[in-house]
């Protein structure tokens, strides 16, 4: 098992950064529509950076056969993430430690 299996070749930051925020955007139209207020839970939401490496991170899952990651190689995986990408490093940082989850997923909540 690799820590880099073969991925594809990624757009750039600005480019993930945007289809994060874009999606952000459409994970809080779809609370407030289902009647959340936006105060009860943005604080409870990715930024855009973590959502950026949560989604770098996920892509590695799949390329290794969607096999979850133990301790070490989650770590190694997120470490990889900050060095390929400099500019993400304190949102790595942050997710390092605790398991990366879901909370602004009310599917996931709900369980």
């Amino acid at each position: 098992m690799s820590d880099r299996p073969h991925l594809p070749r990624r757009a750039s930051l600005e480019v993930l950064r945007a289809e994060a925020s874009d999606e952000l955007s459409v994970i809080v139209e779809e609370r407030v529509l289902q009647g959340e207020d936006p105060w009860s839970f943005m604080e409870d939401l990715p930024t855009v950076d973590e959502l950026v490496v949560l989604t770098l991170r996920a892509e590695n899952i799949a390329a290794d056969g969607g096999q979850q990651p133990n301790e070490a190689r989650n770590y190694r995986v997120l470490r990889q993430i900050s060095l390929d990408y400099p500019p993400l490093s304190a949102a790595v940082w942050r997710l390092l430690g605790s398991e990366p989850h879901r909370t602004w997923d009310v599917s996931v909540r709900a369980s």
